[in-house]
């Protein structure tokens, strides 16, 4: 395998709890992301997954920079692009682009559509001479399946679909590396989901991009990813292939996860295991000590509220020829198959 194009090491972004009005002062802070580490690597979609509030999309915030990490380093081509600013933050931004999540409000409905795709010219001037990107825009719009036509167009003249296909081809404009998705399809429907993605993978093999895919959907990120991370209350609780993931989950948050995909066999549905957790997710701005997931599990037992689990691949597999022989962060971590193979 290739060096990573991108590297994330203990990466944290706390926020300040405060208290008072004229003299305001810290009680706590909320820890969205506290320490997580993965690679990227040149051409691979890695997804990232967990329920609401976990910290995915603060991620997505920390690796353009567009939230100050409060810890931890993010390389691209082993440069740290948490201590840039300025001109040199500018030139990296323009090779990692980003998708947002909601095609209602993340286009300006003042500007055009040409406007809106060519606007990263106007940072970048040096992308695309001035005479010539009316045509960029409008090979871009081809690009991505719409009409160069439309190029006059305001955004509410568009489906949610349409949209967000103008968002994407507002990230390819400065022929980026890699583009980070924030959720890209949660606001449209299914028959819509499947045409964005279809385009998302086209455009990666077309352009070479590397993809970071954040989302919901277990069965959209299992179809888009070469590798799954499974984000819980701000840290990574486990990561590999899709089919480590999928097929051999070791944490219990992942098989808990799995085990709420629906599954259209009603045969194969009436014999599976179905994992209830109870209890609600415990407050970010007051996490339980060690294991986070150690008060929803069924596995818990004394060291997982001492002992914080490494992301390591489980003693029980180092070694060994196995699929489950990948990263989880779990002191009892065993295989459990609880959806039906692919």
């Amino acid at each position: 395998m290739s060096e990573p194009i991108l590297q994330v090491r203990d990466l944290v972004k706390h926020f300040p709890l405060t208290q008072g009005i004229v003299f305001r002062k810290q009680i706590g802070a909320v820890k969205a992301v506290d320490g997580i580490s993965f690679d990227l690597y040149p051409g691979e979609t890695l997804g990232i997954v967990g329920e609401s509030g976990c910290g995915k999309s603060t991620v997505a915030k920390l690796l353009m920079n567009l939230e100050q990490a409060t810890s931890g380093q993010v390389f691209y081509k082993g440069e740290d692009i948490t201590r840039l600013s300025g001109r040199a933050l500018k030139a990296v931004r323009r090779n990692i682009q980003m998708v947002f999540q909601d095609p209602y409000t993340s286009l300006n409905p003042r500007m055009t559509v040409g406007d809106i795709i060519g606007e990263p010219f106007d940072i970048h001037p040096e992308v695309a001479p001035k005479g010539d990107r009316r045509k960029r825009v409008q090979d871009l719009l081809d690009v991505v399946g719409l009409n160069p036509e439309y190029i006059n167009r305001y955004p509410h003249q568009f489906s949610g679909g349409q949209r967000q296909r103008i968002g994407i081809a507002r990230g390819l404009a400065l022929n980026p590396e890699i583009i980070i998705c924030d959720e890209p399809v949660s606001a449209l429907d299914v028959s819509v989901q499947a045409q964005v993605i279809n385009l998302m993978e086209k455009l990666q093999d077309e352009f070479g991009l590397s993809y970071i895919f954040i989302a919901h959907d277990l069965s959209i990120v299992r179809h888009i990813s070469d590798r799954v991370g499974v984000m819980y209350l701000g840290r990574m609780a486990e990561i590999g292939t899709d089919a480590e993931i999928y097929e051999h989950p070791t944490h219990p948050y992942t098989q808990a996860l799995l085990s709420a995909v629906p599954v259209p066999d009603p045969e194969a549905r009436a014999h599976r295991e179905r994992i209830i957790l109870t209890g609600d997710v415990p407050s970010p701005a007051n996490p339980p000590s060690g294991c986070r997931f150690r008060t929803r599990c069924w596995k818990a037992q004394e060291r997982c509220a001492v002992e914080e689990p490494l992301l390591a691949v489980p003693e029980v597999f180092a070694g060994l020829p196995t699929p489950a022989a990948h990263e989880s962060a779990c002191h009892f971590a065993e295989e459990k198959q609880v959806v039906p193979a692919a």
